[in-house]
């Protein structure tokens, strides 16, 4: 089942098109990425769907339901890159107040069981006004998921966070995952993307040109591979006509006594290398394939 669903939806301000018909479709317990540069329309197109601005033109659904649609405030979260709180309440009472908001009243225990998830159980009393900025996108990661909702949207969920609370923060995506739930998060850290993303989409000036799986996208932008062997030494009578073979095998292709590397045009011919290698008696030990990685996919955009 798809809980994101938008056909040809378009945003435009006046008569500056922001968003140009964008066809989308989002399965069921998938952690999907959405990336782009500033100013590509990411938030855009978010708002739209969490109701904050209404589509231009064009139709969207969320968990079946046509939007937009007040009923399906129970049934999503939302963490804003932007979320900002009031500074005289402490965290519990701003989900308290928020949870009210959405019609789904919570219970002190379950706030703080909430907070420990994000790794706020130190600070249940302390003001807002008093957290720095990774512990605020920690609130408001616990206000957007407080409900249980079934669809959950993180808009840079780990800015300005340090490295071990960013690692808890993945793990918690995980495990929203592992329970069923689907979360839909942009990031400007392509690490964290490849690393935790089932499908990721890459928009464009208010375009996604391109939609996948890593596997998919890296089949798509990859022409061409570098590929390292390390190996037994070639015997003196292979030497030459193996050689000789690597070359037309591929391209730039550079030998030591154990090891040799080249660029090749697809991965069968990896295959053929290493039957190659074990025809003249030379034991391969290692093969390492240097692939695009998905900053090197979204700077080519």
């Amino acid at each position: 089942m798809n809980v994101i669903e938008t056909k040809n939806l378009k945003k435009s301000y006046g008569a500056t098109p922001v968003i140009h018909g964008i066809d989308l479709a989002v399965e069921r317990g998938e952690i999907f990425g959405f990336l782009g540069r500033n100013g590509a329309g990411k938030s855009t197109f978010i708002n739209m769907l969490t109701g904050i601005i209404r589509p231009t033109s064009g139709c969207f659904s969320l968990l079946g339901v046509e939007g937009p649609n007040q009923r399906l405030k129970k049934h999503i979260g939302v963490m804003p890159d932007y979320s900002s709180f009031y500074n005289s309440m402490n965290a519990i009472k701003h989900l308290k107040f928020l949870s009210a908001l959405s019609g789904m009243p919570v219970s002190t225990a379950q706030c703080k069981a909430v907070l420990k998830m994000v790794g706020l159980e130190q600070d249940l009393s302390k003001k807002v006004g008093k957290f720095s900025f990774g512990m605020k996108k920690k609130l408001g990661i616990a206000q957007a998921i407080i409900h249980e909702p079934e669809l959950i949207f993180l808009d840079e969920p780990t800015s300005g966070m340090d490295a071990e609370s960013a690692l808890q923060i993945h793990q918690l995506i995980r495990d929203l995952q592992a329970s069923g739930k689907t979360v839909f998060m942009t990031s400007h850290n392509l690490f964290e993307v490849e690393k935790l993303c089932s499908t990721i989409a890459i928009m464009k000036e208010g375009a996604i040109v391109k939609k996948g799986s890593m596997e998919e996208l890296r089949s798509y932008y990859r022409s061409t591979l570098e590929v390292k062997f390390k190996h037994s030494a070639i015997p003196e009578s292979e030497a030459e006509n193996l050689y000789d073979w690597l070359e037309t095998a591929g391209s730039d292709l550079k030998t030591t006594a154990s090891s040799s590397s080249l660029t090749v045009g697809n991965e069968r011919k990896i295959a053929e290398i290493i039957r190659a290698f074990t025809k003249c008696q030379v034991d391969v030990f290692r093969v390492e394939v240097n692939e695009p990685s998905l900053e090197e996919m979204f700077l080519e955009e």
